[in-house]
């Protein structure tokens, strides 16, 4: 393989879409971390969007799938657990998506920098529009959705519900 296969071996992998949300590629939502390549063989690391996330097996199973097919004669895929995923990693073009879509983009991660995260029970206050209309009037109708990376709203303007992925 030449030396364009590694730019194509990532360009492969970047376009493997999230089974959860499938509107959004991997390198979109920000879990596609790095593609190497030697002669034959890649190696991809992904890093899930929340610990024990469900969805991680069929996308290390589509990431293999999408590169064998593409003529790769080897694939392992590394799960990655640190840095770990920040819904800031999501793209513009992702946020875009998910809006186009009906869901409701993360906001910015508010978390210190290199200390811990403070663990609250109480309800998250997040400062939303819905995808629907815009309208600002929303409420929350279940902090936990299909997924548990999305919470439940509805706007009160249009009595549209919708799904927002959390900040993490």
């Amino acid at each position: 393989m030449s030396a364009v296969a590694l730019l194509d071996a990532r360009e492969v992998a970047a376009q493997v879409t999230d089974p959860e949300m499938p509107m959004l590629t991997l390198a979109d939502l920000g879990v596609l971390r790095e593609v190497d390549r030697d002669g034959d063989r890649v190696t991809v690391t992904i890093t899930p969007t929340y610990s024990g996330c469900p969805a991680m097996a069929t996308m290390r199973d589509d990431l293999e799938r999408a590169l064998l097919r593409a003529g790769y004669a080897e694939v392992t895929v590394r799960v990655s657990l640190s840095p770990a995923w920040s819904s800031d990693w999501i793209t513009e073009a992702g946020r875009e998506a998910l809006r186009a879509h009906g869901l409701s983009a993360p906001g910015p991660v508010d978390a210190p920098s290199g200390g811990p995260v403070a663990l609250t029970l109480l309800r998250t206050r997040r400062a939303l529009t819905c995808p629907r209309c815009g309208s600002d009037a929303t409420a929350l109708v279940s902090e936990f959705g299909a997924t548990a990376c999305k919470a439940m709203y509805r706007c009160t303007d249009c009595a549209e519900p919708f799904e927002h992925v959390k900040e993490i």
